[in-house]
């Protein structure tokens, strides 16, 4: 995946923690009432199908067949396509993916360049290459996305 890819990728996310801060802002009660117990924020499957339909179309426009998977926070599976193509592998890797960022609340890539260097503890059989980012809401995880 190419430097281009992860940043349009990384939109898709920070687009989608965009959409979630103006669902909660417009979901939120009328002033009049006593305030709720916040509740735990998570990846709902209409978030996800938001920036699954995006991340399908960047697939498609690059000619990659991918599976693409969306996690809540606990890595459990939101939202999955595995496009007409993709390998067996390649959703084991990708699935391997969602399950670093969760371990680690960081890109895949990213992850790798600090495993390299020694900052952080290896997760097992984490990955160490670009394709897994953290959704974020403010400064919340909330779930793991993976294209390619």
């Amino acid at each position: 995946m190419n430097r281009a890819t992860n940043v349009r990728l990384t939109t898709a996310c920070l687009l989608l923690g965009l959409v979630i801060s103006t669902t909660a802002t417009m979901a939120r009660a009328p002033a009049a009432q006593a305030p709720a117990a916040p509740a735990p924020q998570a990846l709902t499957y209409e978030m996800a199908q938001q920036v699954i339909d995006f991340d399908e179309a960047e697939a498609r426009k690059n000619k990659w067949n991918v599976p693409i998977v969306f996690t809540d926070a606990p890595g459990v599976p939101v939202a999955l396509r595995r496009l007409t193509g993709a390998s067996a592998r390649s959703y084991d890797i990708a699935t391997r993916k969602a399950a670093t960022v969760v371990a680690t609340k960081l890109t895949t890539a990213i992850y790798g360049e600090q495993l390299k260097a020694g900052s952080v503890k290896e997760v097992p059989n984490g990955i160490t290459f670009a394709g897994g980012v953290p959704i974020m809401r403010g400064t919340e995880f909330i779930g793991a996305g993976v294209i390619k």
